[in-house]
């Protein structure tokens, strides 16, 4: 039959397209096949890097799946065991079967820690224990600090840990130069609200004058402890603490290489335990830029393995505006790892320290140290929120996060995530008013915990009916607020640093090494949400949801490996949890 060449072509060129067809379905069915060969085809490169089989809770949901698939980094693939089996390649996929070895889970976070300090004290600093009495600290501890500090070449001396319970009586900044005078001593206590110094440190910093007369002895949001005469014991509290520190020699203190040394350790420690994301309690603690620079470098060249939050901290005894501008500048240290975009502040101290704003008011009658007052922290929210920072805010009290919800409201932007930190007391009232203007918290589950018979010695240091209701957690699910859970590293108060110590406190209210009983058992969480809390929660806070968090395809595939299933062991075994293989956008970045 004749047919016109034009009828001929497009004969041909249906032909040509349902073959096309056929070519295009046969990549899109076919995850990942192989010839016997093993020569590469199109479809080769479909296969899968890593495929892992096991128990697999997703974050999702509190969804459980049998298996997931790891290309270039991501999962392409999250499911059951058969739809899993079709993207290995022979020779071409490593695959993970974990069955009944325990739980698979996203990698945790940790939503507000000062690994930064804590590490830094490691090399720089002295370490003192919570049950170190004053004989010890001024007989031992702190003589050998100093000779390890001149045998050094150091410019000052940097202490932390010591507890108010364990000093007495309380040193002075007299008995610190009689050991040390000629340099600056510094020793901050285990929750870091508190500091004492010595006379040469206090001078420096004009709260005594150089004729040994009494200088500034009052500070915005702190507080010069003075003697019967009016002068300064050596005991700082609160932002009068941060602002003593300020006087330090910190360029020497805490070197460019001093922090890259650090952050290699942090690095290891944060995989051993499981975290591969983090929020740090803030980046200027030194009053440098060093640990910001140190984190762009490494991320820069490959070596870290975790993401971080930097904020960088305003004290109320600063210029707001030039602060802001400071902040505002260190989002150049921005990288793919590193995300500089918050702003720290202090609110109040804390609830057993006396120093929080709180209603009803302390046993005694007075009330809490006021760092900011709410119309201040209103204008930095506005502020900062336009400049593209949100607000992560210190807060203990329960008048003092309404004040803070407050400013939240008025002054921020819904979409910024402002963020409360660690929050002791909260008002029923305010728990609608945090979900509706999208207002985060990372909670002090850490704190969740007290010895019996502890009530009967808080019934003299906190606020009536606030005794044996500390750090809400269960509240924050209930009224649909993102919650994460944070460490609040080395400000421990012996509590634990690592993921899973830390969810049995917020599943039991019970540290396990402490003689207790559940401590307000109504704000206990199921383990379902610990997990969340610490994992896609932690993520939204940082703004990484889309990326990680969650065992999702298209998320970089940053996930571990437990020894033992979290969802099902005994209760008062969850802090036995250990990884025994950390990854990190696809890559095995820890294994036992």
């Amino acid at each position: 039959m004749f047919y016109p060449i034009k009828y001929v072509i497009m004969r041909k060129m249906k032909k040509w397209m349902f073959a096309a067809i056929l070519i295009c379905g046969s990549s899109v069915f076919t995850a990942c096949t192989s010839n016997e060969d093993n020569s590469a085809t199109n479809e080769d490169k479909n296969c899968a890097d890593l495929v892992v089989y096991g128990k697999i809770f997703t974050s999702e949901g509190n969804q459980i799946v049998e298996a997931f698939a790891v290309k270039d980094g991501k999962y392409v693939y999250v499911g059951d065991k058969a739809g899993a089996e079709a993207y290995i390649g022979n020779g071409k996929t490593e695959v993970v079967d974990y069955t009944g070895k325990g739980l698979v889970m996203s990698g945790c976070g940790n939503g507000h820690a000062h690994y930064m300090l804590g590490y830094a004290l490691k090399t720089i600093g002295t370490m003192i224990g919570l049950d170190v009495n004053t004989e010890k600290l001024l007989k031992e501890i702190l003589p050998a600090a100093v000779q390890k500090a001149k045998n050094e070449g150091a410019t000052s001396i940097f202490g932390q840990g010591w507890r108010l319970q364990s000093l007495d009586p309380l040193p002075t900044r007299e008995d610190l130069d009689a050991i040390c005078s000629d340099i600056p001593i510094y020793l901050l206590d285990e929750e870091c609200h508190k500091a004492l110094g010595n006379t040469i440190l206090l001078k420096k910093a004009g709260i005594i004058k150089e004729d040994g007369t009494a200088g500034k002895t009052t500070l915005r949001g702190g507080e010069i402890v003075v003697d019967g005469n009016g002068m300064p014991t050596g005991l700082m509290k609160e932002q009068a603490q941060t602002y003593l520190r300020s006087f330090l020699d910190n360029d020497n203190l805490y070197t460019l290489d001093r922090a890259l040394s650090n952050l290699v350790e942090i690095d290891k420690y944060m995989a051993s335990v499981g975290y591969t994301m983090y929020h740090g309690g803030w980046g200027n603690y030194f009053v440098n830029t060093n640990y910001y620079q140190a984190c762009q470098q490494m991320d820069k060249e490959g070596k870290l393995h975790f993401v971080v939050g930097l904020p960088y901290e305003i004290e109320s005894w600063m210029d707001m505006d030039e602060a802001l501008g400071r902040a505002v500048d260190a989002k150049k240290f921005a990288s793919k790892r590193v995300m500089p975009r918050w702003i720290k502040l202090l609110f109040d101290g804390g609830v057993e320290a006396g120093t929080a704003i709180v209603d009803p008011l302390y046993p005694d009658g007075h009330q809490g140290i006021a760092n900011w007052t709410e119309a201040e922290v209103t204008e930095l929210t506005r502020k900062a929120n336009a400049q593209g920072l949100t607000i992560h805010i210190h807060v203990m009290g329960n008048k003092g996060v309404s004040q803070v919800v407050n400013a939240f409201v008025n002054g921020g932007q819904d979409e910024m995530r402002n963020t409360l930190v660690h929050v002791r007391n909260v008002n029923d009232e305010d728990y609608k008013r945090m979900a509706e203007h999208n207002i985060y918290v990372t909670s002090g589950v850490t704190w969740h915990h007290m010895p019996t018979g502890a009530i009967e010695i808080l019934k003299t240091m906190v606020p009536a009916g606030q005794e044996d209701k500390s750090y809400p957690f269960k509240s924050y699910f209930d009224n649909n607020i993102p919650v994460s859970i944070h460490s609040d590293y080395p400000a421990l108060s012996g509590s634990p640093d690592d993921p899973f110590g830390i969810m049995e406190i917020a599943v039991t209210g019970v540290l396990w090494s402490e003689n207790g009983t559940p401590w307000w058992p109504e704000e206990l969480a199921t383990r379902e949400q610990a997990l969340t809390a610490l994992t896609i929660n932690c993520a939204k806070q940082m703004f990484i949801e889309n990326e990680r968090g969650s065992i999702k395809t298209g998320k970089y595939a940053d996930f571990l490996l437990l020894n033992q299933d979290v969802l099902s062991c005994p209760v008062m075994e969850i802090h036995l949890t250990k990884p025994t293989a950390t990854y990190f956008e696809g890559k095995k970045v820890f294994s036992m």
